[in-house]
C-alpha cells in the first residue's frame, strides 16, 4: 500500500505542475495568438495592443482573401505534390539502405556506414550542390525538390539500428520455407517495424511541408513554388505585388489588412500538419524507442 506523500513530495510535485503548465502556456499561446488575430476585424486587429484572449470581432474576411489568392492555392497543390511524391521516394530509398546495411553478410558494410555516417558532419557545401543539381538538369524543376537529399542520414541510421533489432530467427525460419531477401524484407521486416516506419514517414512529411529552402535555390517559375515560399514572400520580403494580389482592396486599405492577411497565411500553413500528428502519436515513442535499441 502506498504510504501518504511528505510535505517535501508534495511541493516537488506542485511545483513541476506549475512549471510545466508555465512551458505549456508559453508554448501554446504564440499559437492561439496567431489563430485569434486570424480571426480578427483588421481595424480593432490594427489599433489592438498586447495579449489576445479571443478574436477582436470575429470576421472571416483574412481567409477569404487569403484563399481566392492564387498563388496560395498554388502553393497548396505543390506542397502536397511534393509531400506525398517526396515521402514515397525517401521512404523507399531508406527502407532499401536500411535493409541492405543492416544485413551482416554485405561486403564493406562497415565502410558504407562509415562513408554514410561522414555526411552527417561535413558538407560539399552549397556551391557544389547547386552545380550537381544543375549540371543533373533538375534546376527549375519538380525533380529538384524530390531527388536532392532523399535519404536523411539520421533516418536511415535509426531505420537500420530498427532492422538489426528484429530476432534473425524470424529470418533463418523464412528462408528455410524457400524465402529469398525480398520475401524477407516484405514478410519479416516491414510487418514488424510499423511504428519506426510511421515515425520515419512523419519527419520526412514534416520536412518536405516546411521545404523552402531548396525552392528558393532551385526553382524561378513560381508556379512550382511550395506554400512556404510564397508564405515567405509575404512575411520576409513584403512582395508588394503579392499583397496587393492577395489582398484585393485599394491601396489605403492594404495596410490595416497586411498584418490580418500575415495572421491567416501562417494559419494556413501550419494547422493541416497539425492534424497528421495525432495519427501517428502512437506509433511515435514506440518507434523512437525501438529505433534507438540495438540487439
Amino acid at each position: 500500500m502506498v504510504g501518504k506523500k511528505s510535505i517535501g513530495e508534495k511541493m516537488f510535485d506542485t511545483s513541476n505542475i506549475i512549471l510545466l503548465s508555465f512551458l505549456m502556456i508559453i508554448s501554446v499561446y504564440p499559437f492561439l495568438h496567431v489563430l485569434f488575430s486570424s480571426f480578427s476585424d483588421p481595424n480593432r486587429l490594427m489599433q489592438h495592443q498586447g495579449l489576445l484572449f479571443g478574436p477582436l470581432g470575429f470576421t472571416l474576411k483574412g481567409y477569404k482573401l487569403v484563399l481566392q489568392n492564387p498563388n496560395i492555392i498554388t502553393g497548396y497543390a505543390n506542397t502536397i505534390f511534393y509531400l506525398v511524391a517526396g515521402t514515397l521516394i525517401n521512404l523507399g530509398m531508406t527502407i532499401l539502405g536500411a535493409f541492405v546495411l543492416s544485413r551482416k553478410g554485405v561486403y564493406f558494410n562497415k565502410f558504407f556506414m562509415i562513408m554514410i555516417v561522414i555526411t552527417m558532419f561535413f558538407s560539399g557545401g552549397l556551391i557544389p550542390y547547386y552545380l550537381v543539381v544543375k549540371n543533373l538538369g533538375m534546376v527549375n524543376t519538380v525533380w529538384a525538390m524530390l531527388i536532392p537529399g532523399c535519404i536523411s542520414t539520421w533516418n536511415l541510421i535509426i531505420m537500420r539500428t530498427s532492422f538489426m533489432a528484429i530476432p534473425k530467427s524470424l529470418e533463418e525460419a523464412c528462408r528455410i520455407d524457400g524465402g529469398n531477401d525480398f520475401v524477407i524484407l516484405y514478410k519479416i521486416i516491414l510487418p514488424l517495424s510499423k511504428p519506426i516506419i510511421a515515425v520515419i514517414t512523419l519527419f520526412y512529411a514534416v520536412g518536405h511541408w516546411n521545404e523552402w529552402f531548396n525552392a528558393m535555390i532551385f526553382l524561378r517559375d513560381r508556379s512550382l513554388y511550395p506554400l512556404q515560399l510564397v508564405l515567405r514572400e509575404i512575411l520576409i520580403n513584403n512582395d508588394k505585388a503579392t499583397m496587393t494580389q492577395i489582398s484585393s482592396v485599394n491601396p489605403q486599405e492594404e495596410n490595416m489588412y497586411r498584418s490580418l492577411i500575415q495572421y491567416t497565411t501562417i494559419v494556413v500553413a501550419t494547422v493541416p500538419i497539425l492534424f497528421v500528428y495525432p495519427f501517428l502519436q502512437k506509433y511515435f515513442v514506440k518507434g523512437i524507442m525501438i529505433g534507438s535499441l540495438k540487439e
